[in-house]
Parts: structure tokens; C-alpha cells; sequence
């Protein structure tokens, strides 16, 4: 509008100042006519400030929205947000959060999806005049909410104290309607005149504290946890005293076998002439807030007994998870109920001993190997879990044991003492987050180990010594013989022509061990004429006898020492030979 007016003001410039005037005049009319439409920016964008500091708070069902003031000395100030879902685009007036005049407000009336994401946005007011909207992040009421604290009643026994639960919210349909039997609690409680010694346990919300004192005040408090993150705050501090104690104690060591067919409770008791009487409750009841006492169910055949174990058919529970309590009567005196003892009937067996082996090796070592029994290895196939062996282990003269714990069904005992008897025993375990079972454990196996390789190979080295000695003893004896046969017996060499004549093998090698028995003479007879000799040989094979005889002028001795003499000799020989 102002830019049409001098538009026209440059067109009508040339109509003289009487026309320039009139215009002007309108103007400034319009000027001021504008000036309360431009107030309330002015003011808004001057002394209006948006508010600092926004936050939103979600505890339990109490939607809560916080802010601080800009100016603080500003007075008659007033503030209102607005919503947006992501469905609809459109701001809405957020319901208890309109011209407020605190720094907070409560929008839990506000129905919406607690899982929808949604926006907000709040700016001060002052009459007319408003500051700029504050922008909240989007979010979720189920993503923003915290856990507010429950409520506890309680309820004394004389060594224990029963404990009821309210989940925190207080609507039907609030924030946690849905997961008010997902929450689980855990307290902390402590004698009122012991603020040190305080004991932390996890209970369902209707549940019972075991394990205290009579005639003693005790205090706790409790919160609740929403996994996977959510934890919320404690709760006030209540406090009660237990009663005076009991005539009759509550049975003890519940315990439920599987057999077969049937099913055998059995829980111990100290007191003689009394009746027992037993109960089941389904486990997933107890995880529902309220009063469940009338949804315990009577055991069939464990009514009125008088021996500390019942028996009934394996039928009466379905697959599932089962809570059984057990209490004492005596005429009109009954004991408290025991505490309640958890069973899995995909689980509920009864672990037997495993069978044992024990075997020595050659490098003083047991070996010990582990093994089911059938009716385990079949309740194994039925039953998902896995078994673990705790094997017992010590010399048979002494008390110190050796323990190990594994899956493992084959050990080895190294480096043991020889000649020593061990002693070994087993038990199967069943351990994880939910169990802890055993068996009891199986026949002693008594060993007795080896001597070792020790001895052994000493006495294989003798032996080998020994025997790798004769062949050397033989070799210098049959030396040493040789040398004295040379030394005291040496042997006459005949001339080189009688060896050559008798050229048989016995006479060439006297020194040689032959398989032959040999034996030789010879006969020297002496005339002027004449000599004979004659060699004489016997044989294992047969006898044998040479005579040869010869003439001759020389006078008939022989010498080795000199070889022309023999040759002379030979020459001679040869020639009477001739004649």
C-alpha cells in the first residue's frame, strides 16, 4: 500500500505543490493509520522473549511440561504450547498448557499413541503481543517415560516377610498397562537398627523374604526395571517386625524326582508325629500383581502325610514351569508354608552318578574315562542340557584332593608318583542361569601306576652294554691268543720249493680255523745216500698219507734262514728225481 502511494507521488510531482501537498497530507494519514497494526510485532519482537529451557518429563502416567522465563522482570506474562502428531501437520492446543502463568504444565489428559511420535512448541503471551515459538524435538511419550516408584504392602511371619507389590502407574490403560507383568523388582532391606548390612534380592510382586529373625524389626525398599533399559526409582522406605517364633518350623529342602512314570516330593523335617501337605501353583501367576493365594492347587496323594515324601502320577503337571510349597500341621498347630521351590518339568529329572575308568600308562599317568549310564544318555535326547563332570582325584594315603570341572569325559593325571594307588570319583552337574543340579557321586576307582620308563631304559642300556661287549671281549682274546701263539709257538716255514710242491690249503694258512681238523708229522730219515721224507696228513674225511723220497749226497739239514741253500737244495732234488 505504502509503495502504490508514492508511485503515485512521483506521477503527480509535476502537478504543483498544492497537489503534492494533498498528497503528503494522505500519507501521512496512512502512516498513521498503520502504526497500531505494527505494534504488536514490534512489541513482540522488543520486549518478548521465547522461553528458555523447555523440557518434557514422563513419569509413569504424569505428563509434565518445564520452562524458564526469558525476562523474569517482565509481569502479566503467560504462556501456551501447541502439539503435532506426524499424521496430522496441523498445530493443535496442547490440553492444561494454555495461558499458564507458572513455568509448568500437565498434559497427561492428552490421549495419543504413548508409541507416535509427536512435536511441541510454546512462546510467552502479554495481552496482544507474544513472543516466537520454542521448537521441541519429536519424540514418543513411551520413549520419554521414566519409572516412578511402586507401592509396598507387608505382611510379618516370625522368619519372614511376605511382600505385595503395586506396579507404578495408576491407570487401567496407561503407560505401562501393557507391560505390567514384564516388570521385575528388587529391593534392599536391612535391620532398622543395622543401616550397614543391607541385603539386595529379586522378587515377583507378590513374593516372600526368607531367612530373617523374630521379634525383629526390619526396613526395605523397592524399584522396578523394564528391560532392557528402563530402571526406575525406589520407593519410600517401609518398615515392619516379624512375629514371635513359630511352634513348628516349615519343611525344608524341597525336592522333586522324576521317575519314570511318577513323580516323588520329598523336603526334610526334624519333628516326629506330624502330617504334611503339599501344593502347586502355575510359576507365571506370580509374575501378575495381586492376591494369588486362592490359585494354589492341591497336590494329589501329598495330603495328610506322615512320611517326608509323596508320590503322584507324572501326568498331574502339563509341560511347563510349577511353584510347589510344602507346610507341617500338628492337631491345630500349623507351620508357615516352606519356601517355594521352582521346577521346569522339560527339565525335572533326576541326574545319576556317571560310570568311571581308571587306567595307568606307560609315563606314570591315569587316565580316567567318564561315561553315562543309559537312562541318562536317553533322558539326555528328551531334555536339552548340557552335563558337566566334577571329578574328585587323590593318592589313596592321603586326605588332599585334587578337583576338576569340565564337559570334558576324558582326564589325564600326569606326572604321578610310581607304584602309587589313586583313587578317583565322579558326579554329574547340570549349571547354568536357571539350574543347579547334581548327582551324587559314583564308585570309588582305585589305580595303582606303573613303574615308569626309568628302570627300563637302564636296564635295556645294560643289556645293550652287555651285549655290544662279548663280540669286543672274543675280538681281543682271539687277538691276544694270536700274539702269544706268534711269541711262544711260532710256526716253521718250509722252503719255498716244498711249498711250492705241496701246494694243498691246509698247509699254506696254518693259522686258519678251517672246518677241517688238521694234522701234520713229518719224518726225516738220514742215510749217506739218501733221504726220505714223508708227510703225513689226516683228514676229518678220511686219512690220506704222501711218501716221497729222495737221493741225495748233501748231508740232509735244512734251513729256513737261508733261501740260495734252498734253492740249491731244490735244484738237487730235481735232478736224483731225474735219475
Amino acid at each position: 500500500m505504502l509503495v502504490e502511494v508514492t508511485e503515485d507521488v512521483t506521477s503527480l510531482a509535476s502537478g504543483g505543490p498544492q497537489t503534492m501537498f494533498a498528497l503528503l497530507g494522505a500519507t501521512t494519514l496512512v502512516l498513521v493509520a498503520g502504526v497500531p497494526w505494527m505494534l504488536p510485532a514490534a512489541a513482540g519482537g522488543t520486549n518478548l522473549k521465547s522461553p528458555q529451557n523447555v523440557e518434557v518429563y514422563i513419569v509413569d502416567d504424569t505428563f509434565i511440561l518445564r520452562w524458564d522465563r526469558s525476562s523474569p522482570s517482565v509481569r502479566n506474562v503467560t504462556f501456551s504450547a501447541d502439539y503435532q502428531t506426524l499424521e496430522n501437520d496441523t498445530w493443535l492446543k496442547l490440553p492444561g498448557c494454555q495461558s499458564i502463568a507458572n513455568t509448568k504444565c500437565n498434559f497427561s489428559s492428552l490421549e495419543l499413541n504413548i508409541y507416535e511420535e509427536i512435536k511441541l512448541r510454546i512462546r510467552a503471551e502479554e495481552g496482544n503481543n507474544t513472543s516466537p515459538w520454542h521448537y521441541v524435538d519429536s519424540f514418543t511419550l513411551f520413549g520419554k517415560a521414566q519409572i516412578g516408584p511402586p507401592k509396598v504392602h507387608l505382611e510379618a511371619e516370625d522368619k519372614a516377610i511376605i511382600i505385595n507389590i503395586t506396579p507404578p502407574g495408576t491407570k487401567d490403560h496407561g503407560m505401562w498397562s501393557l507391560d505390567s507383568s514384564s516388570f521385575t523388582y528388587s529391593l534392599e532391606i536391612w535391620k532398622n537398627s543395622s543401616s550397614g548390612d543391607r541385603r539386595t534380592e529379586t522378587v515377583y510382586p507378590r513374593d516372600k523374604i526368607y531367612k530373617l529373625s523374630p521379634e525383629t524389626t526390619y526396613c526395605l525398599k523397592v524399584k522396578a526395571r523394564l528391560l532392557p533399559r528402563k530402571i526406575g526409582v525406589f520407593s519410600p522406605v517401609y518398615c515392619i517386625k516379624t512375629t514371635v517364633e513359630n511352634k513348628l518350623p516349615p519343611p525344608e529342602n524341597i525336592q522333586l524326582d522324576a521317575e519314570n512314570r511318577i513323580h516323588v516330593l520329598k523336603w526334610d523335617y526334624a519333628h516326629e508325629n506330624v502330617t504334611f501337605q503339599a501344593q502347586w501353583l502355575h510359576a507365571y501367576l506370580k509374575k501378575i500383581p495381586g492376591d494369588n493365594s486362592d490359585k494354589w492347587k492341591q497336590i494329589p496323594n501329598c495330603e495328610n502325610v506322615r512320611t517326608t515324601q509323596c508320590v503322584f502320577p507324572k501326568n498331574t503337571f502339563r509341560k511347563g514351569i510349577y511353584l510347589i510349597r510344602v507346610r507341617a500341621s500338628d492337631g491345630n498347630t500349623t507351620s508357615v508354608w516352606s519356601k517355594e521351590e521352582k521346577f521346569d518339568t522339560q527339565f525335572q529329572i533326576t541326574l545319576l552318578p556317571p560310570v568311571i575308568a581308571v587306567k595307568s600308562t606307560n609315563d606314570v599317568s591315569l587316565r580316567v574315562y567318564i561315561s553315562a549310564t543309559e537312562e541318562s544318555e536317553n533322558r539326555a535326547m528328551n531334555h536339552p542340557y548340557s552335563l558337566t563332570y566334577e571329578i574328585v582325584f587323590w593318592e589313596n594315603t592321603s586326605n588332599a584332593e585334587r578337583k576338576i570341572v569340565d564337559k570334558r569325559t576324558d582326564f589325564t593325571f600326569p606326572k604321578l608318583k610310581p607304584l602309587t594307588a589313586y583313587c578317583v570319583k565322579a558326579r554329574a552337574l547340570i549349571q547354568d542361569e536357571k539350574w543347579n543340579k547334581s548327582s551324587v557321586f559314583s564308585d570309588t576307582v582305585c589305580e595303582k601306576t606303573k613303574p615308569g620308563n626309568t628302570s627300563k631304559t637302564w636296564l635295556i642300556a645294560g643289556v645293550c652294554a652287555a651285549l655290544l661287549s662279548i663280540p669286543v671281549v672274543v675280538y681281543v682274546m682271539k687277538l691276544l691268543f694270536r700274539c702269544i701263539g706268534y711269541v711262544f709257538f711260532p710256526s716253521s716255514k718250509p722252503p719255498s720249493a716244498i711249498d711250492e710242491y705241496f701246494s694243498e690249503q691246509p698247509l699254506r694258512n696254518l693259522l686258519l680255523f678251517t672246518s677241517e681238523e688238521q694234522t701234520e708229522r713229518c719224518f726225516i730219515i738220514e742215510n749217506t745216500n739218501t733221504i726220505i721224507a714223508i708227510e703225513e696228513t689226516h683228514q676229518t674225511d678220511g686219512e690220506h698219507k704222501k711218501y716221497n723220497s729222495q737221493t741225495s749226497q748233501d748231508s740232509g739239514n735244512y734251513s729256513n734262514e737261508d733261501e740260495s741253500s734252498e734253492s740249491k737244495l731244490s735244484e738237487e732234488f730235481v735232478h736224483q728225481e731225474t735219475e
